[in-house]
């Protein structure tokens, strides 16, 4: 499963518009997710959050390879700005939908031609992340 939703950030003429600002050249956060399924017994799962400086307007989410069919990790490409606006209401329409659940949890759902998988994750973890996205400092990785 992967999907690239579109970005928000294009003009009419499809070219990308982006505010000049310091980001980090490279960020992966690992951090644990728990998939929404109808067993009462929730399952977590490790998923890397990537942002590259090459790919300013870009976050991406990668679930590991044992998840899928064809065994080879599941990214997701969205524009960060979803990821932001999903943490303080509902919003998307197409892929990639989020929101908040509470005030600590939130819910991303990836819509695919296989199906719709529904995965929540600690709202801290993903604000951490964005944050660090911003941040003019090196490529680091941290674990959940």
């Amino acid at each position: 499963m992967s999907a690239t939703a579109e970005n928000p950030a294009a003009t009419a003429t499809g070219t990308a518009t982006a505010t000049p600002t310091a980001t980090a050249a490279a960020v992966e956060e690992r951090v644990r997710a728990r998939v929404i399924t109808d067993d009462p017994l929730y399952r977590t799962i490790p998923v890397a959050l990537r942002f590259s400086g090459d790919e300013p307007l870009a976050v991406r989410i990668v679930f590991p390879a044992g998840l899928s069919p064809e065994g080879t990790d599941n990214e997701w490409v969205f524009p960060r700005a979803l990821l932001e606006a999903g943490l303080l209401a509902p919003t998307g329409t197409g892929d990639v939908r989020i929101w908040p659940c509470g005030r600590v949890q939130a819910v991303v759902e990836f819509h695919s031609p296989e199906g719709v998988a529904v995965v929540q994750f600690d709202i801290a973890a993903l604000r951490r992340f964005l944050r660090r996205t911003y941040a003019p400092a090196a490529a680091v990785t941290r674990r959940a």
